[in-house]
């Protein structure tokens, strides 16, 4: 299916939960609010969901949370869902993670079909990681890039640039993931949720990161392409590939071929702006024909790009954690 302006929207990221273990800086608040869990999808209607979304054209999906790892009996989903790469419905499932979990999961995710996963890491200093996620342990999460590696699952580092917190380490995480065969992409800081204060303190723009990279390395564009809006190069000494994410110095919006569903079954069009659609009373009722007027109407409004800006701009209400990474 087709947006109102032509893109072909094929890429689904689903949130499994808003709750996570971690409580990064700048994702969510530290005494940060969960939802009950009467209002989360259940495992049916996820799974009915997606069969409504293949039938509608959508060939990948990115698990997402929060956390999706500490949903309980996740495995159980993931391997349902599996089914749906193994008779060719799906053409990829992925998984957006903080890692810290992984160690556990990694190899029932590869037999369910996993062959690719995010890992959130911002530093590889044990007390930065700590300061960032509000108390995390980091060798959780380095246990568990090694046992996805060991898995043959391809691992990919999201890395959000913080002037204040890691800028200065950008290389050591950039030769880190190379040299274990990772991608890497650094992304900028988004203003998500108006209540998260101090992130015009830690935003660097993606240009001022690539002279950086550049006074160090020669890097060269590279044609690999996910479906996600990396735009990747390669470091010639490293032989690594890496990615850059400009939400706001350079936006992506003009190609951008996915929408986003909460945990809760709302559709929002635009990780920018608060409006969405709310997918679960069809859902409950198991009225697709309704699912359908509901799902085309959503990407026939599906805007142009957002809107949101570092100082000054528009800033989504809602947490990250609550729309899904």
């Amino acid at each position: 299916m087709y947006d109102i302006l032509g893109r072909n929207i094929d890429y689904i990221r689903l949130s499994l939960t808003d709750r996570c273990d971690l409580r990064c800086q700048y994702c969510m608040s530290e005494n940060q609010n969960f939802l009950p869990r009467t209002e989360i999808l259940s495992f049916e209607e996820i799974i009915n969901l997606v069969k409504f979304l293949i039938q509608n054209g959508v060939k990948y999906l990115r698990l997402t949370g929060g956390e999706p790892l500490v949903r309980k009996d996740v495995l159980k989903l993931i391997q349902s869902l599996g089914l749906f790469l193994k008779n060719g419905e799906l053409q990829e499932i992925t998984i957006t993670t903080n890692g810290t979990m992984l160690s556990h999961y990694a190899k029932d995710l590869a037999l369910a079909g996993i062959r690719r996963i995010n890992v959130s890491l911002d530093t590889l200093d044990a007390q930065k990681y700590k300061k960032i996620t509000r108390g995390g342990d980091i060798a959780k999460v380095f246990a568990g890039i090694d046992e996805a590696i060991k898995q043959n699952i391809h691992v990919k580092i999201n890395c959000v640039v913080l002037k204040q917190d890691n800028f200065d380490d950008l290389p050591k995480i950039i030769e880190y993931a190379h040299s274990i065969g990772a991608d890497i992409s650094l992304i900028e800081t988004m203003p998500m949720d108006e209540k998260i204060l101090g992130r015009e303190e830690q935003y660097v723009p993606m240009n001022i990161v690539r002279q950086m990279i550049e006074n160090k390395w020669q890097i060269i564009r590279d044609e690999y392409k996910t479906n996600g809006p990396s735009q990747y190069y390669r470091i010639m000494e490293t032989g690594g590939r890496i990615g850059f994410i400009t939400p706001l110095s350079h936006n992506l919006c003009a190609s951008c071929n996915r929408v986003r569903i909460t945990c809760t079954g709302k559709l929002y069009m635009c990780l920018g702006h608060d409006d969405y659609y709310d997918l679960r009373p069809a859902l409950l009722n198991n009225n697709f024909n309704e699912l359908y007027k509901i799902y085309s109407d959503a990407l026939n409004h599906k805007p142009k790009a957002h809107d949101f800006l570092i100082g000054g701009g528009y800033v989504p209400k809602r947490p990250m954690s609550l729309t899904g990474g």
